[in-house]
């Protein structure tokens, strides 16, 4: 993936928004100011302001825009995105990554305080972050966690996870979200990553449920 591509192209697609221009130019104003100053502060008080500047509304996504970051990008998409949560991702493309421990600290603090809708952001840039290696282990702790809107940004339409974790990272994955109650078909790799440990977990997991006299989850015979 090309980082200056992807900038660009989402970039591009908030300009597209309605009442979007000065939104945009505050962006604008900020990478200017953190090509100048690189600081973190910086950026930390830019990526927590964003809904104040570009707004909290869905998204609209041409289909040719989709497109264009798909191909840039394979298997990453942004419908559905709110506009903070785009200019978030968008904003973490701008932090220069020629220093590898100084963009993985930053961005790792960002996780660290980061509130609801940023944790959202953070795990939804997955896919384009650099270093993609120094992710897993957040990606892994984000799991893990209860809050249902962090789960949906690591395990749906998000090829990360099909594309970092281990089998059973993976296998881990699959299996909070059956039982999350979370619409598979929508976990990117599902088929691909099948494997006999996760096949026989999920087995196991289905008699559980025959035995207690609940109804199986949908598409789970497609993984056993």
């Amino acid at each position: 993936m090309t980082i200056l591509a992807m900038s660009q192209t989402l970039l591009y697609l908030l300009e597209q928004q309605p009442d979007s221009a000065a939104g945009v130019q505050y962006l604008r104003e900020q990478t200017d100011q953190l090509q100048i100053e690189p600081k973190p502060a910086l950026f930390y008080r830019v990526f927590t302001a964003m809904p104040r500047y570009v707004g909290r509304q869905v998204i609209e996504v041409p289909q040719d825009m989709a497109f264009a970051i798909e191909r840039i990008r394979p298997d990453f998409t942004v419908a559905g995105w709110t506009r903070d949560r785009l200019a978030r991702v968008w904003w973490l493309l701008q932090l220069p990554a020629d220093d590898e421990e100084r963009y993985v600290s930053t961005i790792t603090q960002l996780f660290k305080a980061a509130e609801l809708n940023e944790l959202v952001a953070l795990y939804s840039a997955l896919p384009v972050l650099s270093y993609p290696e120094r992710w897993r282990f957040q990606a892994t702790e984000g799991i893990r966690n209860n809050i249902a809107d962090v789960q949906s940004a690591i395990m749906l339409h998000n090829p990360y996870p099909a594309e970092q974790f281990d089998e059973a990272a993976w296998n881990q994955l699959i299996l909070k979200a059956f039982f999350t109650d979370k619409d598979i078909t929508q976990i990117t790799g599902l088929h691909e990553r099948k494997n006999a440990r996760l096949a026989q977990t999920l087995t196991d997991y289905a008699a559980e449920r025959r035995a207690a006299g609940r109804s199986l989850p949908p598409h789970i015979g497609e993984l056993m």
